[in-house]
């Protein structure tokens, strides 16, 4: 039974703004709900320290960010029939430097109203009254939007434990609680932040998470990339960044030397620690560089197991694996590491922590790989789609009208 909410005005702020390439949750999430529904989505807007520093990475929002200042260009876009984005016409003041408390309140408080002020702008001149706010986890510039902006409904999206970075941990500790609080209705898409929520807001419901597989199509007839054809057989292998950060650089170490008759490939970008690691001097690891979106799945196809050696930490414990549905909707037996959010993929992967469990679930994973498994794990991960992942959100939406 869907719970579709149709002919509404929604209103998007969070973390990513439209116009940076890489894709990000409330994008798809904004595009799901513009198929029925009328969306504005709202660009993060300049702050002082990004246009001071002029960084060479930043060059192109600033630009475009300038344009829209000195009124070369529209603040307000149209994407598609029924979504707009936002590039307020101001600049907000850089002031994650001061000590939490009453200072930090004072100026977030001025930000925000620089914010809604513009934000009000393009809800007058696309008509918009009875809205939906949905606010992607910006527990900063979004603080006091509800009661600047005062929408109907005030949905909290959770997809990242934001606050265990240093940059969130200082005023959000204090402020992410208080925020998720007001919120009509709080979403997760993993448990382990659906529990977060909870204990702020009783109104807090997990409503999984979308995944663009039109890539990962198992399909597809793919060439074997030209890196592998001295690689024999098995092929363990990890595809993403290759960050300390989120992987267990140890682990992955200790793995290879005692199983060198297993092959171990990493398809993606490193970071220092993994360019200066024993994996490096081991005649049985291979690491192919980054590659482009449409080229993994033609990497993955060649793996007999794909893997994903989380290190457990604040940051990764409670985030929803993405890489696990594009390995399992390409039929890959999979190990990763035991977690909270894995929970939801315990029937369809091999979950393991430390050295012997690993080697054990590689094991059976290598034995499991029947034709009758590859389709449960195909059907399990086209089931994440953004379509139901909004439904539910539907669902939580309505819930709270209800009661």
């Amino acid at each position: 039974m869907t719970n579709r909410i149709t002919g509404q005005d929604f209103l998007f702020v969070g973390q990513q703004p439209w116009d940076v390439p890489i894709g990000s949750n409330c994008k798809n999430i904004a595009e799901e709900v513009a198929k029925h529904n009328r969306v504005l989505y709202v660009n993060i807007p300049l702050d002082r320290n990004t246009l001071l520093r002029n960084r060479p990475e930043d060059a192109q929002i600033i630009a475009k960010r300038k344009k829209v200042l000195n009124g070369e260009a529209p603040a307000l876009e149209q994407i598609s029939e029924n979504l707009w984005t936002l590039t307020p016409n101001t600049v907000l003041e850089s002031i994650n430097i001061l000590p939490d408390g009453f200072l930090f309140d004072f100026f977030n408080k001025r930000n925000n109203k620089r914010i809604a002020r513009e934000i009000k702008k393009g809800l007058q001149a696309l008509d918009f009254k009875d809205f939906l706010l949905f606010n992607d986890s910006d527990m900063f510039r979004s603080f006091y939007l509800k009661e600047l902006l005062k929408p109907k409904s005030y949905v909290y999206y959770s997809r990242d434990n934001l606050i265990s970075t240093d940059y969130f941990k200082k005023h959000g500790v204090r402020l992410e609680p208080k925020l998720i609080a007001k919120a009509d209705v709080a979403v997760a898409n993993s448990t382990f932040l659906r529990d977060y929520c909870a204990a702020h807001n009783k109104h807090a419901y997990y409503v999984g998470q979308g995944c663009d597989l039109s890539i990962f199509d198992l399909s597809q007839h793919y060439e074997e990339p030209p890196e592998y054809r001295d690689i024999p057989n098995p092929r363990i292998g990890y595809i993403g960044a290759l960050l300390t950060l989120r992987l267990d650089l140890s682990l992955l170490e200790q793995l290879a030397e005692e199983k060198r008759e297993w092959q171990w490939i990493f398809v993606g970008p490193e970071d220092e620690a993994f360019k200066n690691s024993a994996l490096h001097r081991l005649d049985n690891v291979h690491f192919t560089g980054p590659k482009k979106p449409g080229e993994l799945a033609q990497y993955l196809h060649y793996f007999d197991v794909a893997m994903n050696p989380q290190i457990v930490n604040p940051m990764t414990i409670g985030n929803y694996p993405r890489k696990i549905d594009e390995y399992l909707a390409m039929g890959k037996p999979t190990v990763a590491t035991r977690t909270k959010a894995m929970g939801i993929f315990e029937e369809h992967t091999f979950l393991a922590e430390g050295k012997e469990e690993y080697i054990e679930a590689i094991e059976k994973a290598l034995a499991a790989n029947t034709e009758e498994e590859k389709q449960k794990r195909i059907t399990f991960a086209h089931s994440h789609t953004w379509e139901n992942s909004v439904n539910e959100i539907y669902g939580a939406i309505r819930k709270v009208e209800k009661s």
